[in-house]
């Protein structure tokens, strides 16, 4: 029989849930702490000193209380001290950025991507130029406590291998290891499949704050998920789970960059939306989906039908999805952000149609709040996972 946690155990797991509210929150009072965590007074002034000594939040009087008697003090993090990495690779772009302890965007750097097979130098060579060009430009008494990347394929997270990625052209890519030694932080680098941290990127800071069960639906040359079960992000086995966009939704349809036929992003994916507007061409990405949702728009009947087409079996795919996971809400990002917003009444319907009644009518469908950083929030929430966990153990190891 195990013993119940020991007194050590309940400080860091307190400790963590403070900071991860403050992380989360922002600057939030001792009072509502109290509040929020359901513990005393007194632990709570124990838990922000021990924070506080540490550099990761200060204390400070609030600016206007409004009330009478002696003002609650506020919890702030230390977003200027305590930094991450985050790092997105898009098929189209890459970007590095310093994010502050609370969320805060410090620092970043962006360049254009060429499409086409994934080559490892001219990833890595660049985001790990990026990181150093803001490393050096860092005070030195701040601190990177994690380093995380968004990339956009299946990623082993026991290694941070990529193990496929169709639309990158790659298969056991050691991107992890390669990203940390070029790095050279004293950090390893973790790495996670994009639709899957823009996923936990909406359910913590975006249009899911608050939804304990949500699926994120990312568009980008395919389509890639992510699921929140209960607060929890669905990883699977290796942590290839969320592959919604390789579900078959019509057994004899085109195609698809995996090998099968008819998979949700062969119908309703980028190719899909610019072929049926008849536009597929050179100039390809979300600017040319994008000019086919303005089209439709203005009238051209076209657009408007090709989107209806994509429509119907993007709303194929959802009430296939709400089926089996029940969701909260449904949230499009990324290239699929539009094609929703121009496909919304076909989406909908073919979801009246298909989808279970009991959880039909509870569904909300929205489009992402974070847009095109959804996948580099993600990126950030994930580097920040370790520190959240055991903050002052972390801070050590770092600083050390």
């Amino acid at each position: 029989m195990r013993a119940g946690p020991s007194q050590e155990e309940i400080r860091r797991h307190n400790l963590g849930a403070l900071l991860r509210h403050v992380h989360l929150s922002g600057p939030t009072s001792r009072a509502e702490l109290t509040s929020r965590m359901g513990l005393n007074r007194s632990t709570i002034m124990a838990l922000t000193a021990d924070l506080t000594a540490a550099g990761l939040v200060r204390e400070e009087l609030p600016k206007e209380t409004g009330r009478a008697g002696r003002p609650s003090l506020v919890v702030r993090p230390e977003s200027a001290r305590v930094y991450v990495f985050a790092l997105d690779v898009g098929v189209d772009r890459l970007v590095a950025a310093r994010v502050g302890l609370g969320g805060t965007i410090l620092d970043r750097r962006e360049t254009v991507r060429r499409r086409g097979p994934f080559s490892l130098e001219e990833i890595v060579g660049p985001l790990a130029g990026f990181a150093r060009q803001m490393h050096r430009r860092t005070r030195p008494d701040t601190v990177c406590v994690g380093v995380a990347a968004a990339v956009s394929g299946g990623v082993d997270r026991s290694d941070g291998i990529i193990r496929f990625g169709p639309n990158l052209g790659s298969v056991d890519v050691p991107f992890a290891a390669e990203m940390t030694r070029r790095l050279a932080l004293g950090l390893p680098v973790t790495v996670g499949n994009d639709a899957n941290l823009a996923a936990l990127a909406e359910h913590t800071r975006g249009v899911g704050v608050g939804c304990r069960d949500l699926i994120y639906l990312h568009g980008d040359v395919g389509i890639g998920g992510g699921v929140i079960v209960n607060g929890q992000l669905l990883g699977g086995h290796q942590g290839f789970g969320g592959e919604v966009g390789h579900m078959v939704v019509n057994p004899k349809g085109r195609l698809c960059g995996c090998g099968s036929l008819g998979c949700l992003e062969a119908e309703a994916g980028e190719r899909a939306v610019l072929e049926a507007a008849g536009r597929l061409g050179p100039e390809m990405g979300r600017d040319a989906v994008r000019a086919v949702v303005d089209a439709a728009d203005r009238g051209d009947i076209v657009a408007q039908a090709a989107l209806s087409r994509v429509g119907d079996w993007l709303g194929l795919g959802v009430a296939n999805l709400v089926n089996v996971f029940n969701p909260e809400m449904v949230v499009f990002g990324g290239m699929l952000r539009e094609v929703y917003l121009g496909s919304a009444a076909q989406v909908r319907s073919r979801v009246a149609v298909d989808a279970l009644s009991p959880s039909r009518d509870v569904l909300r469908l929205r489009t992402s709040a974070l847009g095109d950083d959804a996948t580099l929030v993600g990126a950030a929430e994930l580097a920040f996972a370790q520190v959240l966990a055991d903050p002052l153990e972390v801070l050590l190891r770092a600083g050390s």
